[in-house]
């Protein structure tokens, strides 16, 4: 697999949403893919989380990167999280 690459916009977004990089990576990798708008693709999977996020409790954390494939690298350009 090539390497990943996180923008500055997706690591804010991840310390705002609380991912991690290595969720990201690991999304990227192994998630479900998507198309998404301007030829990029949407990444999608669902880590047990059994913890609270922003004083609410949920059993799942979906990480979502939207990625952008380039010859040398996957460069992700925003990360999305939902819990549930």
């Amino acid at each position: 697999m090539k390497p990943i690459r996180l923008t500055r916009h997706a690591v804010e977004q991840c310390a705002e949403r609380g991912a991690t990089a290595s969720e990201v990576c690991y999304a990227v990798e192994q998630g479900s893919r998507e198309a998404a708008k301007q030829g990029r693709v949407l990444c999608r999977y669902n880590f047990p989380h059994n913890g609270l996020w922003q004083g609410n409790h949920y059993a799942i954390k979906q990480v979502e990167p939207v990625i952008k494939e380039e010859r040398e690298e996957i460069i992700v350009i925003t990360v999305y999280t939902f819990f549930f």
